[in-house]
């Protein structure tokens, strides 16, 4: 147990359920198009692409703008499908910043948190992050909220760190934990700036890289045993 004054919380899939999220977009989105018949094919397909795109996306290879319609555009092609890419990728963004689904416990662990500084770092939307963050429960909380959209830099890049390390005029490092769920992105990036981190493994994932953060948790509750 450390007293952090500073803790940089990720969004998807550490304070809000991604996943749920994203699935109820997705189902609106080929509802509004007619398309829900193969709605589990396209969703197999979509998830595939995904992956590799924001992995692009973390290693610098395509920026956030391109992966938007990108990830639609290759599953059009693949399923054959006559739409128009950016449109619909603009619908589901749309039906994604309406999503609210928080992770169990997340509520809780940041009201019992609300005496410390808290802010968001989270590579995404600005405009599906901010409203997802202001129609839930956490609106208000967060010191600061720092999208990886608004500022041209995403996790993990140093940058992003840079950022909101001068936007909250921090000094001292060791001070400071980043909890997020992943590896690559939070975990990764807090490491390379030289603070703590805590990897929320909420799936139980097997750590098949060399990166080794300070905390490791499984619930989110659990966070309240790592600050004192």
């Amino acid at each position: 147990m450390k007293n952090y004054d500073i803790i940089f919380f990720d969004i998807d899939d550490t304070l809000f359920d991604f996943t749920k999220s994203e699935q109820e977009a997705f189902n609106k989105v080929f509802n509004k198009y007619g398309l829900l018949n193969s709605l589990k094919l396209y969703e197999k397909s979509y998830q595939e692409i995904s992956k590799v795109l924001w992995r692009d996306l973390e290693g610098g290879k395509m920026s956030l703008i391109e992966l938007g319609s990108e990830r639609f555009r290759r599953l059009f092609l693949e399923h054959e499908l006559e739409i128009d890419a950016g449109v619909f990728n603009q619908d589901y963004l749309g039906f994604l910043g309406e999503q609210t689904h928080l992770v169990q416990g997340a509520e809780k662990v940041i009201n019992s948190l609300s005496h410390k500084r808290l802010a968001i770092i989270t590579n995404g939307y600005t405009d599906v992050q901010t409203s997802r963050i202001n129609n839930s429960p956490l609106k208000d909380i967060f010191e600061h909220i720092i999208i990886s959209e608004s500022i041209g830099f995403q996790k993990p890049q140093m940058e992003i760190f840079d950022y909101a390390f001068n936007k909250l005029n921090i000094k001292d490092k060791s001070n400071v934990l980043m909890v997020g769920d992943s590896l690559t992105s939070d975990i990764q990036g807090g490491m390379n700036y030289g603070i703590d981190t805590c990897w929320f493994n909420h799936k139980y994932k097997e750590n098949n890289t060399s990166l080794k953060p300070t905390y490791e948790i499984n619930k989110l509750e659990s966070l309240l045993k790592v600050i004192k």
